[in-house]
């Protein structure tokens, strides 16, 4: 790729860093990988890792972000950044061959860095449903040369999640899940979200669907949700406020999962991540919105 072909498409701004790392790569490029060694492999989004480890793969690894944190082990590896934060410098000092990572992951100057960098780049579709979750599965082990193994993965997985949804009671409670109450201001989940995917295949039914992605509500939609279930992340900080401090806010003090002191936490990865555990996750969630919103 010449000079002058980057700068028709790049700014100033990106051909430094291109610049930049292209330099850091020179440092850090050990000899060539033989042909038969296997890839040094970086991956970027908690269920990527986790798939990587489902497989038996995960001696391939040499990096990963810092949304990776199951299984525990993991933690050892060296932490290259956040998945939409990412540095190319950060990525490129590990010196992969191989990079997996979920959709999404960024900026967009790090990733067209990356793929400019000979380094395979693997981005991954992440959807939030079962399908969603066989079709990253396959994705994964496709990139990592082992097809017959991932369908295996997928068709266990498929059937866990299957007999996991077949035990759900159907009680359909209405579920608020709340992203943070920073500043008492309560930001929630609307449609197209991994907690909304969540919430459906658990059985329970999105209290807000006016808009996609997540917001910060007003004490009206907070009052016209009207949850019987508050779910959250079990996290610290602005994902941690006790049920007090939920059920003290004004609006949030006037719905029916407040009259229950109803509120679901779970891992934020587990809840979220659409990875092999999702059987686990669902039948989890199923079974505390049936406590919760009893």
């Amino acid at each position: 790729m010449s000079r002058s072909f980057l700068s028709k498409r790049l700014t100033p701004a990106r051909l430094a860093v291109l610049m930049t790392a292209g330099l850091l790569l020179a440092f850090v490029a050990g000899p060539a990988r033989a042909q038969d060694d296997p890839p040094r492999v970086v991956a970027v989004g908690g269920s990527i890792t986790e798939i990587i480890y489902a497989l038996g793969m995960e001696h391939l690894l040499v990096a990963r972000d810092t949304t990776s944190s199951w299984p525990p082990e993991v933690e050892a590896l060296p932490d290259v950044g956040y998945m939409r934060a990412l540095s190319p410098e950060g990525v490129l000092s590990v010196s992969p061959d191989l990079i997996i990572a979920e959709e999404g992951s960024g900026p967009p100057e790090t990733i067209e860095v990356l793929r400019g960098a000979e380094i395979e780049f693997v981005e991954v579709p992440d959807t939030f449903d079962a399908n969603g979750v066989r079709e990253k599965i396959l994705a994964v082990a496709a990139a990592l040369n082992i097809e017959a193994e991932g369908r295996a993965l997928a068709d266990r997985i498929e059937a866990q999640l299957a007999d996991a949804m077949a035990a759900i009671d159907g009680t359909s409670p209405r579920v608020l899940f709340i992203l943070s109450t920073q500043g008492g201001r309560i930001t929630a989940s609307g449609t197209g979200t991994a907690a909304a995917g969540m919430i459906e295949m658990a059985g329970g039914t999105n209290a807000v669907t006016a808009f996609e992605g997540y917001r910060q509500l007003t004490d009206e939609a907070l009052l016209e949700a009207a949850p019987d279930v508050i779910l959250m992340m079990d996290r610290s900080g602005d994902h941690a406020a006790s049920n007090d401090a939920l059920f003290g806010h004004p609006a949030l003090g006037l719905t029916p999962a407040a009259e229950n002191d109803a509120v679901v936490r779970i891992d934020g990865l587990l809840l979220l991540g659409f990875g092999p555990r999702i059987p686990e996750a669902v039948a989890r969630l199923a079974t505390a919105l049936g406590t919760a919103g009893g």
